[in-house]
């Protein structure tokens, strides 16, 4: 009879602690514990942030650093410059671009987006080239800005050949000095020095480029080839390659007899090629609209001697985009135009 009433005072005991336990993983009582703790994390973090500190850092780690907000006049930060170009590598190929610019009301926003592209583009050297008597302070600010390697050249166009802010007829060779001049520039500091492995090419500051198109022509051996987007009333431009790999044609319809019929961007020159041939360079004189690209190519490699690139010029890497021309009706009106705002 005791053995019993020991062994119903034991059950009696333990059977409200198993309902309990039962019920402590059955109901929602451990998500709100859960809950209760996220939400303790969520406050420390907000008032590290606040604090100037960091529950990562208080535990030894690497984080990022917050500016303390108590007591302390918020810093403004007057001259911003970027800082996220890939590290200088002595054992990769140099990219030089060559771009041409000229003054209108969308360049230094061309120029930005164009920076923007370069700054993810390892051993690359920026020759910004200015259709100008002088190199305007607008262009100089943002070089010195943009983080890059660059150099900064102006020549002026003939006024029969200035790009103004109607668009000129395409007949016209346009950025053929400017063009002239970066090759001029790379030639005269590679004169008497060993010249690097590299490439070079010519971007204008209107066209939209894939990061993948850098490291595609970056072992250019001679000259390299590849499609273009939105060139010569097509969805795309392109070299014709052989089951061979060997360039065998054009895949234009505006002259498809020229010698090279490829757009400005759908190419790029070995720089050890550049120097060994110092009479290649864009005609300005007798050259059709179109026949810039030939009038360099013809003086530096065959058809026979193209590099496709690009998946055998299968994919596009480049478009050849334009910015719309800003509707500006206005300035001018009730005060609104200030001309010492830079645009």
């Amino acid at each position: 009879m005791l053995r019993r009433r020991n062994l119903l005072t034991t059950l009696l005991i333990v059977l409200p602690w198993a309902l309990l336990l039962t019920l402590w993983h059955q109901y929602p009582a451990t998500r709100y514990l859960i809950l209760l703790r996220k939400e303790t994390d969520e406050n420390a973090t907000a008032k590290a942030r606040f604090n100037g500190t960091s529950p990562l850092r208080e535990e030894g780690l690497p984080s990022c650093n917050w500016q303390q907000a108590s007591g302390v006049a918020p810093k403004v930060i007057q001259n911003y410059v970027y800082s996220r170009p890939p590290p200088w590598s002595d054992t990769l190929p140099t990219i030089f671009v060559i771009t041409p610019t000229y003054t209108r009301s969308v360049q230094k926003a061309e120029l930005t987006r164009l920076a923007n592209t370069f700054l993810h583009v390892q051993n690359l050297h920026w020759v910004v080239v200015e259709d100008s008597p002088r190199r305007t302070n607008l262009v100089s600010n943002l070089l010195e800005k943009a983080g890059l390697n660059f150099t900064h050249l102006n020549v002026e166009s003939p006024q029969s050949l200035k790009i103004s802010g109607h668009r000129i007829p395409s007949h016209k060779p346009r950025g053929t000095l400017q063009r002239n001049l970066g090759l001029h520039w790379l030639r005269d500091s590679f004169n008497n020095t060993q010249p690097p492995e590299g490439v070079v090419y010519f971007a204008d500051d209107d066209n939209t480029y894939s990061l993948e198109l850098f490291e595609e022509m970056r072992y250019t051996r001679r000259v390299s080839v590849w499609p273009v987007a939105f060139v010569g009333g097509l969805r795309y431009e392109s070299p014709i390659v052989s089951p061979a790999g060997k360039v065998v044609g054009w895949k234009v319809v505006f002259d498809p007899n020229r010698p090279f019929a490829i757009d400005m961007a759908g190419f790029a020159v070995s720089i050890r090629l550049i120097l060994e041939r110092p009479q290649a360079t864009f005609k300005l004189e007798g050259v059709k609209g179109g026949y810039q690209e030939s009038s360099l190519l013809k003086d530096l490699v065959t058809m026979d001697g193209l590099e496709p690139k690009a998946a055998n010029c299968t994919k596009v890497l480049v478009w050849h985009t334009r910015t719309e021309r800003p509707v500006l009706a206005n300035e001018g009106k009730n005060g609104f135009s200030d001309l010492r705002m830079e645009v």
